[in-house]
């Protein structure tokens, strides 16, 4: 048989491992009732294959598009690669979604079946697609599933003998199809073929250096490309272990028992993370401490084990820019955090910063085999060896998406420095001009103000304005804090400098006339956030932009709601 590094998908490694080191664990899971249940390699392989052979049985057309919903758990895994097994495609639902946006994506991919995974209705969207779910529809419920009436996974698999006859996949096969959390108008259906995971690993073995030693933490949503290609496709491909977190409550308690070695976060995360221990340990005593050679050593240490990253050799932080100081204060403390870039459409493998030629202010250079430029209207074009097969169903839009010579618009407006270092400076169509005829671009402005430990979520806007002004939501921090005492002068202070500040890094046309704190949350489920919390501007401005010249009028830098 070919070595692990020679297998052309995903299912190819995972039979390989499946044969060479049967009783390793692979996948660790921790359940609501406090038991952690530990799945080897031939455990995964073969509850995968039992649920092949139940696909098998339904006599769907080959390539049939087959559902997972469900928040992360090593059953949403061993469903996936059951798909695989059984000739068939799978379409990841994010737990979050609206029930409109569900239902769409069902729709819209032809599913011919969903397996329902770990939901509760809790910091999910369940309530709100229970009734969407179409009738004709079937489900198979995995454990931790929220319905108790459905065929379930255990039963399932206790009745119906392995698979032995595995549909192995060629490289140019789809794989799967990943809705796009739509920051504007419907998701779109990205097209993935099996050996594009498969490059994806390998592009990245020069920078992470990953092995079966590894260890890994499955939280974000693996109906997210990034956790998708480095959690799933990375633990595959080498064989390393991954271990799942059971709630937001357990989260401290499921990191330590990962330690993992790659860990991978968002920028919400990292401050979290920074807040927290600078409220323990406040950073003026941080630079006396790590002032003392011996006991700097020590402290950092502490600091690392505390978090659960004391075994942590690469920590990766994508989706927004994370402020460079928080960068500086991490790799102070010996994590070596670096900044990814990548999109949907190319399996999030594109640009990212290279150990020993960081730059402040800049992602990074380009994973081996990518080609990037940038067009004439500022726009960066990147060409990725994992690129799109295309958007389902939809031709016109993948012609669009995609110029004469291969390669993807991505929306972002880039620049690159002398040695290849990439800078994003914000989306292209989200320029927006003031009543004086001068163009803002809002992404860095939010990134600025969005720092803030106050600031849970912010859009920039204003067009035929004077000048722009910024909508913010508070962080659950700030809001706490303005109930208690000093309450609402205290938080408007905190704003007020935070303006003040950010206004003396802007271009005079540029600078905000006012923040607006925002009454009603922005969640999912109202539509004002992605999936992937990310803002949805056209409704955010449909939602306040009429307000616009009454707040201008009041005269105030901290506007209420």
């Amino acid at each position: 048989m070919k070595t692990q590094r020679q297998q052309p998908t995903l299912l190819h490694s995972l039979l390989y491992w499946e044969a060479h080191r049967t009783r390793e664990v692979y996948l660790t899971q921790p359940f609501p009732d406090g038991r952690v249940v530990d799945y080897t390699w031939v455990e995964v392989a073969g509850q995968a294959r039992r649920m092949a052979a139940h696909l098998r049985s339904l006599g769907l057309p080959p390539g049939s598009r087959i559902a997972i919903l469900g928040k992360n758990s090593a059953h949403w895994i061993m469903a996936d690669l059951a798909i695989w097994m059984a000739g068939h495609v799978s379409v990841p639902l994010y737990p979050a979604l609206n029930g409109e946006t569900a239902a769409y994506v069902l729709g819209h991919s032809g599913a011919s079946l969903l397996f329902l995974g770990k939901m509760d209705g809790k910091g999910d969207g369940w309530n709100d697609i229970a009734p969407v779910l179409p009738p004709s529809l079937p489900l198979i419920a995995l454990p931790m599933a929220p319905r108790d009436d459905l065929p379930r996974w255990d039963d399932i698999i206790a009745r119906t003998q392995p698979l032995q006859d595995v549909s192995l996949p060629q490289p140019g096969d789809l794989a799967t199809i990943l809705y796009t959390s739509g920051s504007t108008g419907r998701p779109k259906g990205v097209m993935h073929a099996h050996g594009s995971f498969v490059r994806a690993a390998q592009g990245l073995s020069d920078l992470l250096g990953s092995s079966s030693a590894d260890r890994m933490l499955s939280y974000l949503p693996l109906a997210h490309v990034a956790e998708r290609a480095a959690v799933q496709g990375g633990s595959l491909y080498y064989g390393y272990r991954v271990f799942f977190a059971d709630r937001l409550e357990t989260f401290p308690d499921d990191l330590r028992r990962a330690r993992p070695t790659i860990f991978f976060s968002v920028p919400r995360l990292w401050t979290k993370f920074y807040l927290g221990v600078n409220q323990k340990l406040p950073l003026a005593k941080q630079k006396k401490l790590f002032a003392i050679p011996l006991l700097s050593r020590l402290v950092k240490k502490k600091i690392l084990t505390q978090l659960g990253l004391q075994d942590t050799r690469i920590a990766i932080t994508g989706s927004a820019p994370l402020p460079p100081e928080l960068l500086a204060w991490y790799r102070k403390l010996g994590l070596e955090l670096l900044e990814f870039y990548g999109m949907t459409e190319n399996l999030a493998y594109s640009h990212g910063g290279h150990p020993g030629r960081l730059r402040e202010g800049w992602i990074g250079h380009g994973y081996r085999g990518v080609e990037a430029r940038i067009d004439g209207n500022g726009e960066l074009l990147v060409k990725s060896p994992c690129q799109m097969l295309g958007y389902y169903q939809a031709p016109e839009a993948t012609a669009e998406a995609t110029t004469a010579d291969g390669f993807f618009r991505t929306g972002d407006r880039g620049a690159f420095d002398d040695d290849g270092r990439l800078r994003i400076t914000g989306r292209v169509k989200e320029l927006f001009k003031t009543s004086k005829g001068k163009y803002v671009a809002p992404a860095p402005i939010e990134n600025r103000l969005g720092s803030h430990p106050a600031v849970e979520s912010v859009c920039v806007t204003g067009p035929s304005q004077p000048q722009p002004f910024a909508l913010l939501m508070l962080s659950p921090e700030a809001q706490q804090a303005r109930a208690g005492q000093g309450g609402e002068p205290a938080v408007a202070q905190a704003l007020e400098n935070l303006l003040r500040q950010v206004n003396g890094e802007l271009e005079d046309h540029e600078k905000l006339d006012y923040l607006v704190v925002v009454k009603e949350p922005w969640t999912v489920e109202n539509g004002f956030l992605t999936p992937t919390l990310k803002i949805k501007r056209n409704v955010i401005e449909e939602r306040y932009l009429p307000e616009a010249d009454r707040w201008a009028g009041l005269g105030r830098k901290i506007v209420w709601h």
